[in-house]
């Protein structure tokens, strides 16, 4: 049998493993591993790149390599969750015979743990973004439950008014409790753009280049 002969076979054997159903949950499992690994990978790439080269010092190489870790650990992260939650999710439809939605809860809490436990910048970013995502869909469903009241004027501006006004609160008087990257950021904003020497580090550069490099 020639080479091309034993590709086409194999693909043929994977094709029609592919399309049988008792496989369809193992397989499901598999392939959420897989777009776990590349969802991280095409979120946090672009986001370490910008991130780096705007706030990290070093050398080229270092930059690059924090880029790589940073992309490998979210899109490991990612793709190892998804799996523990598709598996458990999986195997506690298998042994209680339905779906449930302890079942997500149950399973997702495990993979949580598990995966994104531990505490270190990439799964404390992902925790914080979650978070704010869950408590504007925990107020919709309180709303559409008929928990509290549906507001009798959109709430988002009072909403802003109260996250910036905390957030720059913090910022400027207790700046130890904020996340590293977003005290680089509001440094950059509103504490460098009070100090300049001349034109150049006035509009060109954000700092003197004597200053950035100590």
């Amino acid at each position: 049998m020639s080479g091309s002969e034993l590709l086409k076979t194999l693909l043929y054997t994977i094709n029609n493993v592919l399309q049988q159903e008792k496989y369809k949950a193992a397989l499901a499992v598999v392939k959420g591993f897989r777009n776990g690994a590349v969802y991280g990978a095409k979120i946090r790439a672009p986001h370490a790149l910008v991130m780096t080269f705007l706030f990290r010092s070093g050398s080229l190489k270092d930059k690059l390599k924090a880029i790589a870790k940073a992309t490998y650990t979210h899109s490991r992260n990612l793709a190892y969750f998804v799996f523990v939650y598709k598996g458990l999710q999986t195997l506690q439809e298998k042994i209680q015979g339905k779906t449930l939605q302890s079942h997500a809860f149950l399973a997702a809490c495990l993979g949580g743990w598990l995966v994104f436990g531990e505490n270190n910048n990439i799964n404390s970013q992902i925790n914080m973004y979650l978070l704010s995502r869950i408590l504007f869909a925990l107020s919709r469903l309180a709303v559409e439950k008929g928990y509290i009241p549906q507001p009798r004027k959109d709430p988002f501006p009072m909403f802003a008014t109260l996250v910036w006004g905390i957030v720059l609160w913090l910022f400027e008087y207790y700046p130890h409790t904020l996340q590293p990257s977003l005290q680089s950021s509001m440094n950059y904003l509103y504490h460098d753009s009070n100090v300049w020497h001349d034109v150049t580090d006035f509009l060109i550069y954000n700092k003197a280049k004597a200053a950035a490099a100590k």
